[in-house]
């Protein structure tokens, strides 16, 4: 796992003004639950627009491995918008510049073409999940409303006249000498907000706490994610993703600067009987399907280098209730496929920040302004969801006709006989179906 890079160690240290009640408690105007991209990005938008907004991380640092980590164009647009993009771009990335499929009798077809759109948004950013949250913690930082509490985790939400009004928390010191036993037995917290907003993902404890429950959607697929080295002369060039095919089983190869992130699928619930097999037949799928990587399967020691992704499909019907919203993962988990959970979370950040600053700053943020969120998102969610079905059914549908792996023979058509339109899925994938734009409040 790559070490944080200078002068980003702890921005999580500058803390805002404190602000309490009459009764003399904590008090923020928003409280954002998880520092994800979702959870970050908000932060930061409501701090520009001059509100008291705390984030809270259970988490001591970003540091977590097969998170996604790609940054789509929408968002490279945003950080533009915000002043940002250049100070993005030095940081150390590949760029994704299309994807493509196998044929069955040899060579690759083009399906997406990031670089037929227009520059200089015509790729996805790829980099280091970490990185990227540093840096939105490092900008958000300079704004003096702006406070994240690493190490906090949230136990409970706390209720007034039936809303919710704030959460309580516990602040884990992990400083040197603190035992596991003192972690545990930290004090409980209480902090006030006008608003609660849950971007602590699928697993979303406040979602729960909320009674919230989504429906979930069947998906046939698992995924097994790890690494494999990049040797010298395979860097640098053109970075695209193409996909491999067998039987009931698919693997797809991202770059990164120094490695490749694999991720292997097959049918969900498979998870026992891999690693009752052992690494050696694990090594052995990953032959079959891309020989080209048969001399570097030695990293892969054990099954202990193989991290299962349980993927899940689900949305809530209802995104709020009073005092609270859910937001990214937590309101609705993306399947893998085509990558575009994050970019769909920022979105719904982005669409929040805009639509609940002004209600923030009057202090009146009830059901009817969380509801035009939700309507705001919910169409593209469903869209991409949908979308997401559709292609799990394509990648592991019983039947293999012509088309590589089941694709429609239209789109192999398209694709091939009219280049143009490999601008289409790319553009999906980079903008989505709703892109949202910085609010004027947060422009620099």
């Amino acid at each position: 796992m790559a070490a944080m890079p200078p002068g980003t160690e702890h921005p999580q240290r500058r803390q805002g003004p404190e602000r309490r009640d009459g009764a003399g408690r904590l008090r923020v105007s928003c409280i954002v639950a998880g520092g994800g991209p979702a959870g970050m990005m908000l932060g930061l938008l409501l701090a520009r627009a001059g509100l008291e907004v705390a984030v809270l991380e259970k988490h001591a640092d970003f540091l977590r491995d097969f998170r996604g980590d790609t940054v789509h164009a929408s968002t490279i647009r945003l950080l533009d918008e915000l002043g940002l993009g250049d100070d993005f771009r030095r940081l150390p990335q590949s760029r994704l510049d299309n994807f493509q499929l196998p044929l069955p009798a040899g060579g690759r077809l083009p399906v997406g073409d990031f670089g037929r759109l227009r520059a200089p948004y015509n790729y996805v950013a790829m980099l280091p999940q970490w990185d990227f949250l540093n840096f939105l913690a490092e900008a958000a930082a300079r704004e003096p409303t702006f406070r994240l509490l690493m190490n906090s985790e949230v136990t409970g939400l706390v209720s007034e006249d039936g809303r919710v009004a704030g959460v309580r928390y516990r602040n884990r010191d992990t400083g040197s000498g603190r035992s596991r036993l003192a972690e545990a037995a930290a004090p409980e917290e209480e902090l006030r907000a006008e608003l609660v907003v849950a971007c602590d993902g699928r697993d979303s404890s406040l979602r729960r706490l909320a009674g919230l429950t989504p429906r979930e959607f069947a998906v046939p697929f698992d995924v097994w994610w790890f690494r494999l080295p990049r040797f010298h002369h395979e860097l640098g060039g053109i970075a695209s993703i193409v996909p491999s095919f067998g039987p009931n089983e698919a693997m797809v190869a991202l770059f990164r600067q120094d490695f490749f992130q694999i991720g292997y699928l097959t049918h969900k619930g498979e998870d026992a009987r891999i690693r009752a097999e052992g690494v050696e037949r694990f090594r052995e799928r990953v032959r079959n399907l891309r020989p080209d990587f048969a001399d570097r399967l030695g990293a892969i020691e054990s099954l202990d280098d193989v991290h299962m992704l349980d993927v899940r499909l689900n949305r809530l019907s209802r995104w709020y209730r009073e005092g609270l919203l859910c937001i990214g993962d937590a309101a609705h988990a993306m399947s893998p496929a085509g990558g575009v959970g994050i970019n769909l979370a920022i979105q719904d950040a982005v669409a929040a920040a805009r639509l609940l600053a002004a209600p923030l700053r009057r202090g009146q943020v009830g059901s009817r302004e969380l509801a035009r969120v939700q309507r705001r998102r919910q169409l593209p969610t469903v869209l991409v969801q949908e979308a997401q079905r559709r292609l799990h059914k394509i990648l592991f549908s019983a039947k293999r006709g012509d088309s590589p792996a089941g694709v429609p023979r239209l789109l192999v058509f398209a694709a091939r006989h009219l280049p143009p339109l490999r601008a289409v899925p790319a553009r999906m994938i980079a903008f989505g179906p709703l892109p949202e734009h910085a609010p004027p409040f947060a422009r620099r």
